[in-house]
């Protein structure tokens, strides 16, 4: 009974490794040309979740937050040094100009919903 409980719970713990951290791997970027990147925030996942773009180039992404989770609330560019709260039910605008090419991670403020953005 008990060696099928652990592995109930490990199945569970590689379920949610997989959901938050690796399903986004392996999804085509949407590549910025102009105009703005409506982004999806709902069921842990932002969506697209991986954004191409030029270094020196502006982009204006708009997150879509459909997920009232408190975890949806705020959407943080590490390395860029800039954050947004997202209000339920609103395309809330966020206009960056990254410099330098490179891979930046943004996310929730608790790192549940992960996103890339790629700089060349």
């Amino acid at each position: 009974m008990s060696i099928l409980v652990n592995a109930t719970g490990l199945a569970l713990m590689a379920l949610i490794v997989w959901w938050f951290w690796l399903s986004a791997k392996g999804r085509p970027a949407k590549r910025a040309s102009g105009g703005a990147i409506d982004i999806v925030v709902e069921d842990g996942v932002y969506e697209p979740s991986v954004i191409e773009t030029e270094a020196g180039e502006t982009l204006t992404l708009r997150f879509d937050r459909r997920d009232p989770s408190p975890c949806a609330e705020q959407v943080i560019f590490h390395k860029l040094d800039v954050s947004e709260t997202l209000p339920v039910g609103e395309k809330t605008p966020v206009t960056l100009t990254p410099k330098t090419p490179g891979t930046y991670r943004f996310t929730c403020q608790m790192q549940m919903y992960q996103g890339t953005l790629i700089v060349h």
